[in-house]
């Protein structure tokens, strides 16, 4: 397709009613601009950070790369459903797309900035879990066009 440089796939979407549960995978969801993915807590605004309002909490992206590279380096055994992050992706370099448009489906998503993992994260998951997704959590990202977004679909950077 013309206008993409790199491409990936949604392998798993997860959201959380509120604040600390669990998070529930399902097999879509419908992304809005300035809201974030419904259904999910920052959408309803009831995540822990909501009070911290911004283009950056609207949804969140994270490698199975990297969630199968914390279990080979370090033992841990972190699953999708469990980084707290929105969309596990495969095959795309998540850092690349800091400062970039790029689509999900029909949606169209800008990189805000790096998805740093916080104590918090590791207090509802296991040992270590900091430390090891250091530069390497995900990616924050705004919605720049509302759709629905399907597991299974492409991830298409666009060219600057």
């Amino acid at each position: 397709m013309a206008g993409e440089s790199e491409c990936g796939l949604v392998l798993s979407i997860h959201i959380a009613p509120s604040a600390g549960e669990s998070t529930t995978l399902v097999h879509e969801v419908r992304a809005v601009a300035g809201r974030g993915l419904e259904g999910d807590r920052y959408f309803k605004q009831v995540g822990t950070y909501s009070n911290r309002p911004g283009p950056d909490r609207e949804v969140t992206l994270i490698e199975i790369e990297v969630l199968r590279a914390l279990q080979q380096e370090r033992g841990i055994k972190l699953e999708p459903s469990e980084c707290r992050r929105n969309i596990v992706t495969s095959g795309i370099s998540l850092r690349d797309l800091v400062g970039r448009e790029f689509r999900v489906g029909e949606v169209t998503l800008k990189g805000i900035r790096p998805c740093e993992p916080c104590a918090y994260l590791e207090s509802l998951t296991l040992p270590g879990v900091l430390e090891a997704l250091v530069h390497r959590g995900g990616l924050r990202a705004q919605i720049l066009t509302e759709g629905v977004i399907r597991i299974g679909d492409p991830i298409q950077a666009l060219r600057l």
